[in-house]
């Protein structure tokens, strides 16, 4: 989260524009609230570019929810298609199997879940009602720099994407996206917030054991507030669209990330002490994992991080190693902060 969002939620905290209420105490009816959400929809509006024929949601139940919601609102029971490039779109395929038929079109799973396949490969499925990408896989550090054009492969099912861990962090070609769902808590806000954009021609396909408070059509009709939403994260995601907006909106996110992520691996790239296995053309630039050739010495490089304030790096328990997530929030002085300590690691291992 930028400092500066956390100090302006901090000041409103007990009273919220004179109104003598906390965000947390409001209706989410109320006029007050009301305007927290329809400018948090203007701004992200803006910033994304998002099209007028799209309808933006505010929901619940994060990036794992949506793996079950998408496919009850959109595969009907039929097929769908899913693109397998790391651990994410495997669990999102996996929960997607409950409600639908569900096709491996791809996977890069026997390269270790290090590249992407590449989409003239893909072998899509032509009853398919949708086909899922994950954009940004944050555990294998893969990540789709280009969003397929599908209609160039012959399919007319729309894309759906998980962007929830690189959402504004680079602009979004829309004409080749039918949905995009994303959980807040990476690049936008505090975790609780769902975000989900929908073409609207994509609306009133929900499956009859859909959930009414999961029907995308139920939720577009009554302006997500047809159950109570997460009103406090809205309100501090609203804040970050402001704060993106005054750092110059999402193409200078996008300079920012490119910038941060070539510091990064290029000081991996140059040492013979660590490695970063992904290939080139298809780095995340939000989440950078990484190993040291000589894994006994993982926890002497943990303990002296910490030590310099730069926490949280172990990798996630499925791949081992290294990760250090750079997001938008994150300013290049952290990364070179963290590749000076590399450095000095590294030295002091000699």
């Amino acid at each position: 989260m930028p400092a500066e969002v956390l100090q302006e939620a901090a000041s409103e905290m007990l009273d919220w524009h004179g109104s003598g209420m906390s965000v947390m105490e409001m209706s989410h009816r109320g006029k007050e609230f009301m305007s927290i959400r329809d400018q948090a929809e203007a701004d992200l509006r803006e910033l994304l570019a998002i099209p007028e024929h799209f309808k933006v949601l505010f929901m619940q139940g994060g990036g794992l929810a949506e793996n079950a919601i998408v496919p009850l609102n959109l595969s009907r029971g039929a097929a769908a298609d899913f693109v397998v490039t790391g651990s994410w779109s495997k669990k999102s395929a996996a929960e997607a199997q409950k409600y639908c038929r569900v096709h491996e079109a791809a996977s890069n799973t026997s390269d270790n879940h290090t590249c992407l396949p590449d989409p003239g490969h893909w072998q899509l499925n032509s009853d398919a009602q949708y086909v899922h990408i994950c954009g940004n896989e944050t555990i294998n550090g893969v990540e789709f720099h280009e969003l397929p054009d599908l209609k160039s492969l012959g399919s007319d099912a729309p894309l759906v994407v998980d962007f929830s861990s690189h959402v504004a962090s680079r602009p979004v070609d829309w004409s080749r996206v039918g949905l995009a769902f994303g959980g807040a808590q990476k690049n936008l806000g505090p975790a609780g917030l769902t975000l989900v954009v929908v073409r609207e021609d994509l609306l009133g396909r929900s499956m009859s054991v859909c959930p009414s408070a999961f029907d995308y059509a139920t939720v577009a009709t009554h302006q997500s507030m047809y159950n109570t939403p997460p009103t406090y994260a809205i309100y501090v995601a609203g804040l970050t669209f402001q704060w993106l907006k005054r750092q110059g909106g999402v193409a200078e996110m996008e300079r920012r990330n490119v910038a941060k992520a070539a510091l990064l691996y290029g000081f991996i790239d140059g040492s013979d002490f660590y490695v970063n296995k992904v290939a080139k053309d298809c780095r995340s630039r939000m989440n950078v994992p990484f190993f040291l050739r000589d894994e006994t010495r993982n926890d002497a490089f943990l303990t002296g991080a910490k030590a310099r304030g730069l926490l949280q790096l172990k990798g996630h328990k499925s791949v081992g190693g290294m990760r250090a997530s750079i997001y938008n929030a994150m300013p290049m002085e952290g990364v070179q902060a963290l590749v000076d300590y590399m450095r000095d690691f590294e030295h002091s291992q000699a």
